[in-house]
């Protein structure tokens, strides 16, 4: 009989966002947005532990509140608004790993999704499991501005984003439904073996396979346009948020 892999949730909540001040913990639908990753991880049964990555004690405590674990809190030097991912997670993993607690994959939830619903992490999980041969999972969707139709600007020139296609008839002068098909990564989940941390130094490795979103599972809410977005779907019931068993934090 085979064993099922461990993987944990890691999610990332660091507090110096510019654009949005305070975003993974903006209050939406009741909770702090943060919230709603953490409850989704939890209730989908996929994980041996949800842990969050923050460089705030404050969010910290909400993390906690809403049954996250928060082992420790991020180094300064891997929480800048440049840092890549592979510093924290591979920082994270091994912290974990040197203290007993190894996990063979892991999933990057990013609270900024918060329509993610258990049922999504378990689609992708099973999907993940099931190919063989690959190093991880990410989550895309179709993309509403085809890549074929963008320009590259210097000056007073420009060239095409893509200069692909047929000579005479070039991607930015088709119609669009004649294009080929592309997708866009989005930030509801991504998926790996914890050895393309450790023997890569990357967070994808060199295969990765799609996981394609339904509906607005992959919804992600950065700017403040998307926040006014986010809680009007909630507010005419066009989206879902998970259901979180926790009295609202106090902010």
């Amino acid at each position: 009989m085979s064993t099922r892999p461990s993987v944990v949730a890691l999610i990332p909540a660091r507090s110096g966002s510019k654009r949005v001040p305070d975003k993974n913990v903006r209050v939406l639908g009741g909770h702090p947005v943060l919230a709603y990753t953490i409850a989704a991880a939890i209730d989908s049964g996929v994980f041996a532990d949800v842990v969050v990555s923050t460089d705030d004690e404050r969010y910290a405590d909400i993390a906690r509140h809403y049954g996250a674990s928060v082992p420790f809190l991020r180094p300064a030097e891997f929480a800048g608004d440049a840092s890549p991912d592979i510093e924290w997670i591979e920082h994270l993993l091994s912290r974990l790993r040197d203290s007993g607690r190894a996990f063979e994959s892991f999933s990057l939830l990013r609270p900024t999704s918060p329509f993610r619903q258990p049922a999504t992490i378990q689609r992708a999980w099973r999907a993940f499991a099931e190919e063989a041969g690959v190093d991880s999972l990410r989550a895309v969707e179709r993309c509403r501005q085809h890549p074929g139709k963008m320009w590259i600007v210097r000056g007073r020139r420009m060239t095409p984003l893509l200069p692909l296609g047929p000579a005479g008839q070039p991607w930015h002068s088709s119609q669009t439904n004649t294009l080929p098909e592309v997708h866009v990564q989005n930030a509801s989940l991504e998926i790996a073996w914890s050895r393309v941390v450790f023997e890569g130094r990357t967070i994808a490795g060199d295969v990765v396979m799609p996981f394609l979103t339904e509906g607005f599972e992959g919804f992600d809410v950065n700017t403040r346009e998307d926040w006014m977005l986010a809680e009007r779907f909630v507010e005419l019931g066009e989206a879902r948020l998970p259901a979180v068993p926790q009295r609202p934090y106090k902010l």
